[in-house]
């Protein structure tokens, strides 16, 4: 007998499109009109990325990276591995490091001393979500929403590969 998942509405379509389009405002002030390399990192990071780097009135290019350090069940594993590396170089780049989620702050940790290794001008951390559990605490430059330590998904984020196309997050609960 398998467990049973409810999936119930945390954060409304309409408060995230209004949070992202004040995070791209304030990430367009303090980059003063310079070009950005906006990072994203797959898989979950794909919809915020998209809808962030729309609402930029900057020069902006995007790259990619995929790390793994979840098991099949969602939870952390302790151990982070590149599975994707950029395919552009960014020396000289003022860098945005865009992820879903920030909870235990290994992955995000990993790949900012990752991206800094390879000599930009500046990396700074987007989150749409942070969960107050960090075992690395981290500064996150940008961020959506604190939300409570529930496993979610939507907005980019699923749980065995499904709910990535929700237009809202969503928190998963057994019953």
């Amino acid at each position: 007998m398998g467990l049973k998942m409810e999936i119930k509405p945390l954060i409304p379509s309409e408060k995230i499109q209004a949070r992202i389009a004040e995070l791209s405002g304030q990430i367009q002030k303090d980059m003063g009109g310079k070009r950005l390399t906006v990072v994203g990192v797959l898989k979950g990071s794909f919809i915020f990325m998209a809808d962030l780097v729309r609402q930029l009135q900057i020069p902006v290019t995007c790259d990619f990276l995929r790390m793994a350090s979840y098991d099949s069940a969602g939870r952390s594993t302790g151990a982070t591995r590149l599975e994707f590396d950029l395919t552009q170089p960014i020396e000289g780049k003022d860098v945005l490091l865009v992820e879903d989620i920030v909870d235990a702050g290994l992955t995000a940790s990993y790949l900012l001393k990752h991206l800094k290794d390879k000599g930009p001008r500046s990396v700074k951390l987007c989150a749409l979500l942070h969960k107050p559990v960090d075992q690395v605490r981290l500064p996150i430059d940008y961020l959506g929403f604190e939300i409570p330590n529930v496993y979610v998904v939507g907005f980019g984020m699923d749980l065995d590969g499904e709910y990535r196309s929700l237009p809202y997050i969503a928190g998963v609960v057994q019953k």
